[in-house]
């Protein structure tokens, strides 16, 4: 197993790796919305939480010598379901046809009070 790590993307709030890879494919934890240039979530609800998250993860697939054309499979977190159009708008704009897989559902809470959380595999071939 491979440890994929990159200064673009916040470091890991925990005793988990940003990203690992092995066999051809790549796992990216969960990404928060957080800026790794401030530390701090963007300003404009759920979208701009989206689309920092998926930022996060452009970044580490990038370092890991992939892209977000090769996403799989994502997992979208939302600390409410009311917001699933709001985040889903953002995370059209991040991909194309054919789309990722994809399970997205609410959980109680986040880390750090976020609305979203994104996690995804990706293949690097």
């Amino acid at each position: 197993m491979k440890q994929i790590s990159t200064q673009k993307a916040p470091a890991a709030i925990g005793p988990y790796s940003q990203a690992t890879g092995q066999g051809g494919f790549i796992f990216v934890s969960g990404q928060l919305p957080i800026d790794p240039a401030t530390g701090a979530s963007p300003e404009g609800g759920v979208e701009a939480q989206t689309r920092q998250s998926l930022l996060n993860i452009k970044a580490i697939l990038e370092e890991a010598g992939s892209g977000m054309d090769k996403v799989l499979k994502t997992t979208v977190l939302l600390a409410d379901m009311g917001d699933f159009a709001a985040m889903n708008s953002v995370y059209a704009q991040f991909f194309s046809e054919p789309y990722p897989a994809r399970c997205a559902f609410a959980v109680k809470t986040l880390p750090k009070g976020a609305l979203v959380e994104i996690e995804c595999i990706a293949s690097n071939d």
